[in-house]
């Protein structure tokens, strides 16, 4: 019989934590279908239009939310017989109302949740909304300190970049509705490190075959655009046009949108700077309760989230693997030259 169209795992986790790597590297994998768009939503409302939300730019992307049951199920339709079927929308570990709703019409789903270091993930998705020019707050810190303004403002959940990070608690309360054996935490430090074993192991959690995905594509990260001149006199414009394009379809932001980052001064091959260690150990002050919940909840340890020193951003931290590995191999070529030296001196000697 044909399976009625529906999801059988959910990537959840944060924004900026991995999810979109982790789905375009299943989306290579044989037996899994994922849906597109990559980030429906669903879940996030009650069968209702999302809420009128009054952050730069959300008005606009909330046009692409899919909340109606008759739009979403048939994402999964053409998927094949043998494959799991997935979407990938992060805020579903955020939010309280999509635990609930997930548990009661999705009893058998499983879900993988991706988790970042809550400092350098914030970090990450404030340089996201800065270098698209929808960020005003050139300063980082005080972007962090100003989401309680913004949430009473009724800013879009992607702006609240303490809260999104406390997944203990977000976790516990998942827990609640969720049986643990069908929630996977991995780690974005693992999907960079060891891309191939993690994929393996959400494989395993999924029932799906290992071995066949040992790469993760580059994630959405997004150049770094420096402050100055340029976001000051042109961020207001791609802000205006931001609020200008609820009014169209999504397609023709997507067209414009390059051009705005032309104007902000965006440079392809631009790293953001590290968040120096004093702010980063400020900030991760604010976290470790949390982390310590989600140590017992998971029995991981994240202690390693409390360092002051930042890994960087993926292509730096991929950079960085790159170089460890060639380095290694290095060492090894060179370790089995001077053995085969040594064997043939050996065998002249002999």
């Amino acid at each position: 019989m044909p399976r009625a169209p529906r999801p059988d795992f959910l990537v959840i986790g944060a924004p900026k934590a991995g999810t979109t790597a982790l789905h375009a590297a299943l989306a290579q994998h044989p037996d899994v279908f994922v849906s597109d768009p990559k980030e429906p939503k669903f879940w996030l409302c009650d069968g209702a239009p999302p809420p009128a939300w009054r952050g730069p730019g959300d008005q606009h992307s909330q046009q692409e939310w899919i909340w109606r049951a008759d739009r979403y199920f048939p994402l999964f339709a053409p998927a094949a017989q043998h494959q799991a079927r997935g979407e990938s929308t992060p805020f579903y570990l955020w939010s309280r109302g999509a635990h609930r709703r997930i548990a009661e019409d999705l009893p058998d789903v499983r879900l993988v949740a991706v988790v970042r270091d809550p400092v350098d993930r914030a970090y990450s998705n404030w340089m996201h909304l800065w270098s698209d020019g929808l960020e005003p707050e050139a300063d980082f810190v005080a972007a962090f300190g100003r989401e309680d303004e913004r949430v009473r403002a009724g800013w879009a959940p992607f702006w609240r970049y303490r809260e999104l990070g406390r997944y203990g608690e977000q976790l516990a309360h998942l827990h609640r509705y969720v049986d643990p054996e069908r929630i996977l935490v991995i780690r974005y430090r693992d999907l960079v490190d060891a891309p191939g074993a993690t994929v393996d192991r959400v494989s395993r959690f999924l029932g799906i075959r290992e071995g066949l995905v040992d790469s993760i594509p580059r994630d959405n990260s997004r150049s770094f655009v420096p402050p100055g001149w340029r976001p000051k006199v042109f961020g207001p414009v791609v802000r205006t046009g931001a609020r200008l394009g609820q009014f169209a379809p999504p397609q023709v932001w997507r067209a414009i949108h390059p051009l705005s980052l032309g104007l902000l001064g965006d440079h392809p091959d631009a790293h953001r700077p590290r968040l120096d260690a004093a702010s980063r150990q400020r900030l991760i002050e604010g976290y470790t309760d949390d982390i310590d919940l989600l140590g017992e909840l998971t029995g991981q340890d994240f202690g390693d989230w409390l360092n002051p020193e930042s890994r960087g951003s993926f292509a730096q931290r991929t950079a960085t693997v790159t170089r460890l590995g060639e380095r290694d191999a290095g060492a090894d070529a060179a370790t089995a030259g001077r053995a085969n030296g040594t064997a043939r001196e050996v065998s002249a000697r002999r």
